[in-house]
């Protein structure tokens, strides 16, 4: 995501209310080091649901934007919840200029977590099914989350996001396994 930062200047990030909010966010200062690449960029917030105070309401399924506007989206944790996720990659694909950036993160073997009131949890995402999704970006990079045995832990709740996992799918050569918690993916258009 940095990259994005340092090289970009307009950047759009969908569902980012919760990263980012002042006043909805429970995990603000996770994202404290955010702050600084915010300096004299053009970020905004973008979300369907106004009670997160994004800077931009709409939908990621029908983005509120020109073809060819925008230099950089962020869509972190949210295709699972979209009805449509190839509707919305569709969207993505068609308001980044040529030559911008898209930072995803998807999951594929994580616990069920809609909001209640605000949002469903339609899918996971296997490392085929995230080809395909991107497909027509002229380049894709992923990376899993997790490990096999990080990601095993991760599905319950009190060993969740633990340490010791991660460094025990390095000791057994995991970190690397397709039996992750889900994918970073960065796409250029």
């Amino acid at each position: 995501m940095i990259k994005i930062f340092s090289e970009k200047e307009t950047i759009i990030d969908i569902g980012g209310g919760l990263r980012v909010g002042t006043k909805t966010n429970r995990r603000e200062r996770k994202n404290d080091w955010l702050n600084e690449y915010l300096v004299k960029k053009d970020y905004k917030v973008l979300d369907k649901i106004t009670d997160f105070n994004p800077d931009i309401v709409g939908d990621i399924q029908a983005l509120p934007m020109p073809d060819n506007s925008v230099d950089a989206v962020i869509c972190i944790a949210v295709l699972e919840h979209v009805e449509e996720p190839q509707r919305a990659i569709k969207e993505i694909w068609r308001v980044l200029k040529p030559g911008g950036y898209c930072f995803l993160y998807v999951p594929f073997l994580y616990y069920y977590h809609p909001c209640q009131g605000y949002y469903q949890d339609f899918y996971r995402f296997t490392i085929d099914g995230v080809k395909y999704l991107t497909r027509d970006f002229r380049s894709v990079e992923s990376q899993s989350v997790r490990g096999a045995v990080a990601t095993l832990a991760n599905l319950v709740p009190i060993f969740s996001k633990r340490p010791f996992f991660s460094w025990l799918d390095k000791v057994f050569g995991k970190s690397a396994s397709r039996q992750t918690s889900g994918y970073y993916i960065f796409c250029v258009k």
